[in-house]
C-alpha cells in the first residue's frame, strides 16, 4: 500500500520547500550509503515538503539501475515517513516504467519522471512515454519538462484527462509564454514545480505563474539561507528576495557558471565547504577548481554570518 494517494502527495508537495539530496560517494566512487543516510536524516530535521532521491543533483545520470534502488531504498528507511521521498525513472520507457515500478515496492512516495534518453520524439511519443510509466505504477507521477522533453499545452492536457496519477509538471525550460498557457489551460489540476538550475533565481516571478514550490539544490548546504529564502518568495518580500539574490545566489551562479556540470559538481562543493563532504562528483562531471571553490566557501561563510 502506499502511503498517499495522487491528490494527497500532490499537496503535500505543494505545501513547501523541495530539495535534491546529493548522492554520497567513497574515492573509489562507490556509492556510501551510510554517509547518505546521515546526510538524509540531517535534511530531515528541516521542514523540507520533500527529498528526491537520486535525482538530477543526486546523479541519476551516472548511477547503475541496482545503485538506484539502493539509494531510493535508503532514503525510504531513513525518512521514516517524516518527509516525502520522490524517486527517479528515466532513460528508455520501459526503463523508466520499470524504475516507477521499483520505486513503488521500495515504498517512496512519487516519482519524477526525466526525459527519454538521447532521442527527440514528437508529442505523441511523449504522450506514450509518460502514459506508459503512469500505468506502470499507482504513484503520483511528476514530468520534466526540458532538454528532449519538451511537452506542448495540449499534450499536458491530454496526459491530465488521461493519468488520474500524473500529479506534478516541473519546468526547466523557462517558456513563460509557455507556463502561462498551461497554467490558464489546467489551473490547479496539476502541482507546478521550478526546476530551472538554481530555481531560486527564478522563483519569485514564477510564483506568478502558478508555480508554487521549486526543487532547491543549495538547501544541501545552507537549509536555513533557502528556507528562508523560499518563506520570502511566498511572502512576495521582494526586498528580501532580491536582497538575498544580491548577496548569494547571484554571486553563487557565477561560480556555477564556471564550468559545463557545475551545477552539482558546486552543490557538493558547497557540502564540502560546510564540513559535510559528500565526496567526489563522478565522471563526467569535474571538480570545482582550487581558486573556485575558496571563491564558493567564501560566499558561503558570508552567507552563514
Amino acid at each position: 500500500m502506499t502511503r498517499f494517494a495522487p491528490a494527497e502527495i500532490q499537496t503535500a508537495l505543494g505545501s513547501g520547500l523541495l530539495s535534491f539530496p546529493v548522492t554520497h560517494f567513497r574515492d573509489d566512487l562507490s556509492f556510501d550509503e551510510a554517509a547518505y543516510r546521515e546526510n538524509l536524516s540531517h535534511l530531515a530535521s528541516f521542514p523540507a515538503a520533500g527529498l528526491f532521491a537520486a535525482g538530477g543533483t543526486g546523479e541519476f545520470f551516472s548511477l547503475t539501475a541496482a545503485e538506484t534502488a539502493q539509494v531510493v531504498r535508503a532514503a525510504v528507511k531513513e525518512s521514516a515517513g517524516a518527509v516525502p521521498i520522490v524517486a527517479p525513472a528515466g532513460l528508455g520507457t520501459a526503463q523508466a516504467a520499470a524504475f516507477a515500478k521499483d520505486a513503488e515496492e521500495a515504498g517512496a512516495d512519487a516519482v519524477l519522471l526525466f526525459p527519454p534518453y538521447l532521442t527527440e520524439a514528437g508529442q505523441n511519443g511523449l504522450f506514450a512515454h509518460v502514459k506508459a510509466v503512469c500505468d506502470a505504477t499507482s504513484l503520483g507521477v511528476i514530468v520534466y519538462h526540458r532538454a528532449n522533453a519538451v511537452y506542448g499545452v495540449d499534450t499536458v492536457a491530454r496526459l491530465a484527462d488521461a493519468c488520474p496519477n500524473l500529479i506534478g509538471f516541473k519546468d526547466g525550460v523557462g517558456d513563460i509564454e509557455f507556463m502561462t498557457r498551461l497554467y490558464a489551460t489546467l489551473g490547479d489540476r496539476l502541482l507546478y514545480i521550478g526546476g530551472l538550475p538554481t530555481a531560486e533565481t527564478f522563483a519569485l516571478p514564477y510564483l506568478q505563474l502558478g508555480v508554487t514550490t521549486y526543487s532547491s539544490a543549495i538547501f544541501n548546504f545552507v537549509p536555513e539561507f533557502a528556507l528562508a529564502f523560499y518563506e520570502d518568495v511566498r511572502a512576495q518580500n521582494s526586498a528580501e528576495v532580491y536582497r538575498r539574490l544580491r548577496e548569494f545566489v547571484l554571486p553563487y551562479l557565477e561560480i556555477r557558471n564556471l564550468g559545463k556540470g557545475y551545477a552539482v559538481s558546486i552543490v557538493k562543493a558547497g557540502m564540502r565547504a560546510v564540513g559535510r563532504s559528500a565526496g567526489p562528483v563522478r565522471p563526467p562531471l569535474t571538480e570545482l577548481r582550487d581558486d573556485e571553490f575558496a571563491a564558493l566557501a567564501a560566499l558561503i561563510g558570508k552567507a552563514a554570518a
